[in-house]
This record gives structure tokens, sequence and C-alpha cells, in this order.
């Protein structure tokens, strides 16, 4: 079956993605406690989004419980590499190497980071070769 293509998200639901990518399938309230520490939100504010989520197969809403439960469908990765391609793509017309230098030249690296992007160099110049 192929796989149907998803809305990137907007902020706001890429909000409560990260709720749910870092603490599992949550309720709403649940949801809306975490996000009304940062900025002040209805709790209809978060149940709608949910529900708007939830229509545009974001997220799965588990009724068997009075509570909803919502958990994410698609994984972290997935989700960042949807928009690094949509950004690639857009924003730096498919160049690789003009979003990597864009993305070095505006934020310091640590040793760490460098040494990370360097293995993912190596081992795409290791793929090329097999090519």
């Amino acid at each position: 079956m192929p796989k149907r293509n998803l809305p990137q998200p907007t902020a706001a639901e890429l909000e409560i993605l990260s709720h749910l990518w870092k603490h599992g399938p949550a309720t709403v309230r649940e949801i809306h406690d975490e996000i009304k520490l940062r900025k002040p939100t209805a709790y209809t504010t978060t149940l709608k989004i949910l529900q708007n989520m939830d229509d545009k197969g974001l997220v799965k809403r588990d009724k068997t419980n009075r509570a909803h439960v919502y958990r994410a469908k698609l994984e972290r990765e997935t989700t960042q590499r949807n928009f690094a391609n949509d950004l690639l793509q857009k924003v730096f017309g498919g160049s690789a190497e003009e979003l990597i230098l864009r993305v070095l030249e505006s934020k310091s690296s640590d040793a760490e980071e460098l040494a990370a992007i360097r293995r993912i160099i190596d081992e795409a110049e290791k793929e090329a070769g097999k090519t």
C-alpha cells in the first residue's frame, strides 16, 4: 500500500509532537499542562489542535477510555527528514552543500558534533563509492 504524503506539521503541531516523542502517548490534559508552562494556552485550543492532527493523520487517538490518549504516528527522525528535504529543495535548490555550509556558518559546533558530522560524511562517501 503506498504511503500517503502527510502534511508538514505547523509550529503548534510540532510542539505537541515533541511532547509525544519525548513522553510517549498522552492525554490532552497531560499535553496541555506541559504547553501552558511555556505559554498561555486554552485547554480547548490544545484539544482542537490534536483533533486537527488526528484528521491530518499526524497522531492516532485511542478512544477506549474516557480520556482519549494520543500518540505520534510518525517517528521524530522521519519528520525531521521530511522537513530537511523540504528545506533542501525549497530554500537551497537541492544543494546539500549549500545547506550544510549555511548551517555550519550560522552555528558554533563543538568537537563532538563536528566528529559526528565527519562520520556521516565518511559513510556517505563509502556509499557513493559502491555505486
